[in-house]
């Protein structure tokens, strides 16, 4: 609002009639045909965990650490990697990675130690891995690479670099690693715009030495537009049928846990279309969504979706870290 004009109370009829019509253009937006073809066909595949091949409710690693945000991997060998964090008796978020055989029974490897969380996980062409995750104090993404999986088990990392904060002074953090070229890795994040509300940001790292990090709002717009007042968070890019998407979160109602929702963002349109999960016991919030393509535990190819259900709009014994995978089909 601009400080020149005041706002008008609006009438009790004129805000319901308001509520009405954004009601009606979400309809229409959810009748509407996808985005792009792969964007219909990732939300065929991702949107109902009732159909598929395997599926985990309040994941936990074998010391009974909860997964929260887990992103998947695979590593060549076929093992099952999996990021995370969990708050620890010292009130502090601790990432850690875990392996697994079946993507449910999970052996946590390495803790990355107190203030780490929001981890994200890529292959390096060069044949090892790189991590990110966000810190605090200062909320900042830090990223490690690591010579091969014995090292990222281990935590013995070669090269490390913590990012300054560019866009903002209070956080930037969530990253995802989009891509990793030579001595270059692309990454996409959240920055706390104003000390206020998180908005999207895209950063480069070049030689683990040169940091660029530049606001994306174009994802913003296509989230905002769906109603998407408060922050706008995690995301997780995949790749189908030859086509770039990104999988995001977006909450309605700033401070409220239960509002969050899953969106498929199409960078090549700009705009997003709004994921509709559904789960065995109807649970309606999901937050920090990673979609993974890898062979399955029975040996296909399959898409596996991760996300965290709020306890705000969890439904019973579905609380904390869902896993499911589908098979490839086509």
């Amino acid at each position: 609002m601009s400080p020149s004009r005041r706002a008008v109370p609006l009438s009790a009829a004129a805000v319901l009639a308001l509520a009405l019509i954004v009601a009606l253009l979400q309809v229409s937006r959810a009748d509407a045909a996808p985005v792009s073809a792969a964007a219909g066909r990732l939300a065929e595949l991702a949107s109902d965990a009732r159909e598929a091949d395997g599926y985990v409710y309040g994941l936990t690693d074998d010391t009974g650490r909860t997964m929260d945000a887990a992103e998947i991997r695979q590593a060549e060998d076929g093992t099952y990697l999996a990021v995370y964090h969990t708050v620890l008796d010292d009130g502090r978020f601790h990432a850690a990675v875990a392996t697994s055989t079946d993507l449910e029974h999970w052996t946590r490897r390495h803790d990355f130690g107190p203030g780490t969380h929001q981890a994200t996980l890529a292959k390096d062409p060069a044949g090892g891995w790189i991590l990110a995750f966000e810190r605090d104090p200062r909320n900042h993404i830090a990223i490690r690479a690591y010579g091969g999986l014995d090292d990222l088990l281990t935590g013995n990392d070669r090269r490390a670099f913590d990012a300054p904060l560019t866009l903002s002074r209070c956080a930037e953090g969530t990253p995802a690693i989009t891509a990793v070229r030579g001595d270059t890795i692309e990454l996409t994040g959240h920055y706390r715009s104003g000390c206020d509300i998180d908005r999207q940001l895209r950063a480069t790292l070049t030689d683990f030495t040169t940091w660029h990090a530049e606001p994306d709002p174009a994802l913003d717009t296509a989230l905002r537009s769906w109603g998407s007042g408060g922050n706008i968070g995690d995301r997780s890019p995949v790749t189908l049928d030859g086509r770039d998407l990104v999988v995001i979160e977006g909450q309605r109602l700033r401070e409220d846990f239960a509002s969050w929702r899953t969106y498929i963002y199409d960078p090549r349109r700009g705009r997003a279309d709004l994921l509709t999960l559904r789960t065995h016991g109807a649970s309606t919030a999901f937050a920090n969504p990673s979609v993974s393509l890898l062979t399955s535990p029975s040996g296909r190819p399959a898409l596996l979706i991760s996300a965290f259900i709020p306890q705000e709009g969890a439904a019973d014994g579905e609380a904390g870290q869902m896993l499911f995978w589908r098979s490839l089909k086509g």
